[in-house]
């Protein structure tokens, strides 16, 4: 069955403390912890912290939502937060596959782009852990052949995909990048936008019970930010989310 939780960087002003007890109490069980805020991966008493929080509270580490970035940072700089991501209890970890969108990607930026994944993807194998990338605009994976391309060039196990829909492509080009990735991905990202606006979940139940018959069910689907970015909401999306996997 799908797995359900909130990607910490939806509420950076709360505490861990705070984000763990309102997770809870919306039912959820599970967090993305991102490393720019609520888990640096140089704060090791922080880390161990979380790790026993969610030890006394039951919530779990879905993935270690990082900023690391392919073209701008070193592979080896992973093994940092590799230990990060093993101290909190997942090895999943979130990146971001570049510094420009696909379409604006030389030759040479691919192929470099490339052999940093292959090295990133070594060291994950080394590490037992899965790097998963962004799917996110101004990035190589903004759109479905380039993502194809990176992971069959990649072609490694511990080298993954994220998938979430993009706010300004339709419906049926958003199912057509789910299908394709649907074998590399190991999370969601979950949220109703459309352009620059944001809406309920419980408006966009259907059109997520589409995305997800292109996806195992054993996924882990992780709210990302709230339409309005009050924590008061997040019961209310936290149970659009449960309505969308009746």
């Amino acid at each position: 069955m799908y797995k359900t939780g909130l990607v910490s960087i939806s509420f950076r002003s709360l505490s861990v403390e705070e984000l763990v007890n309102k997770v809870k109490d919306a039912g959820l069980e599970y967090i993305e912890w991102g490393s720019d805020v609520h888990a640096p991966k140089d704060d090791i008493k922080k880390l161990e912290m979380i790790a026993k929080l969610q030890e006394e509270t039951g919530i779990k580490c879905s993935s270690y939502g990082t900023y690391f970035r392919f073209m701008k940072d070193d592979p080896e700089e992973l093994r940092g937060y590799i230990k990060a991501a093993k101290i909190l209890g997942t090895d999943i970890l979130r990146l971001w596959c570049g510094t420009k969108g696909s379409k604006d990607m030389t030759d040479e930026d691919l192929e470099n782009l490339y052999k940093d994944a292959e090295k990133a993807a070594k060291i994950a194998e080394e590490n037992g852990v899965k790097l998963c990338m962004e799917c996110h605009n101004d990035t190589l994976t903004d759109w479905k052949e380039p993502a194809l391309a990176l992971m069959q060039r990649v072609n490694s196990p511990a080298f993954r995909m994220y998938w979430q829909p993009n706010q300004h492509r339709t419906l049926e080009e958003n199912i057509a990048y789910a299908k394709m990735l649907a074998p590399y991905t190991e999370h969601l990202h979950v949220f109703n936008w459309a352009g620059d606006k944001r809406f309920p979940l419980i408006d966009g139940v259907e059109t997520w019970k589409t995305y997800l018959k292109e996806f195992s069910d054993d996924k882990y689907l992780l709210l990302e930010f709230m339409p309005d970015d009050k924590i008061e909401t997040l019961p209310t999306e936290a149970n659009a989310l449960r309505e969308i996997i009746k």
